[in-house]
């Protein structure tokens, strides 16, 4: 699958193969669901707590006696019935984070990939380096490439100028290779693939295949 590859200004610069391997794969869209929820889960705080009847401040004395006041029997004020009592079954510090095997994740990686592969709404680039932070220029840039909502992928490292220009950009973010995810991909019009970006995502998900 050759896809052509693109200036800052937009103007041809060559042409790449895409490994089908990568960017060919069949479109699973149970996959790309049960990524999406184990990255949602994994980044969950799960700080959420309430306090049980041991932790909340009072007294530990029966309020009035058993039988005889016509009241009902009460154990204790610190009782969930009561005002300012405990919590039944409230949540607790944990983690929400689920469980995806690694040759999963990596699938649900080349199934994101190949999806904006397939519906042409993937671009390649030669490189994202400008030569100063300017977010003009970089807005500039992407009118001329005609995106108003992009994923940016580089290589290795990221231009500190290039992460500068787009930093104020609304729905424009940049992330390095190995910061690659589906669900960043997927909530994103149009992905952008440095050439750098392209071999070393192909070298990375095809290593143990």
């Amino acid at each position: 699958m050759k896809v052509a590859v693109k200036t800052l200004d937009n103007k041809e610069a060559g042409s790449v193969e895409l490994n089908p391997a990568v960017f060919g794969v069949e479109i699973r869209q149970d996959i790309l669901h049960r990524m999406v929820r184990y990255q949602l889960n994994k980044r969950q705080a799960g700080t959420h707590k309430t306090k049980g009847i041991s932790e909340v401040s009072g007294t530990g004395k029966k309020p009035h006696k058993q039988k005889g006041t016509g009241s009902a029997r009460l154990g204790s004020k610190r009782a969930p019935q009561c005002v300012g009592g405990a919590t039944v079954f409230g949540p607790v510090v944990r983690s929400h984070a689920t469980e995806m095997p690694k040759r999963e994740r990596a699938l649900a990686l080349k199934i994101a990939l190949s999806s904006k592969a397939s519906t042409n709404q993937l671009v390649v680039l030669e490189q994202a380096v400008t030569k100063a932070p300017k977010t003009k220029e970089m807005a500039a840039h992407l009118k001329k490439l005609g995106l108003t909502n992009a994923l940016f992928i580089c290589g290795s490292e990221i231009d500190d100028n290039f992460a500068l220009s787009a930093r104020n950009i609304p729905h424009v973010d940049v992330l390095p290779q190995d910061g690659a995810n589906v669900y960043d991909i997927l909530r994103h019009d149009v992905l952008v693939l440095t050439k750098d970006a392209v071999d070393q995502l192909t070298a990375r998900l095809t290593k143990d295949a």
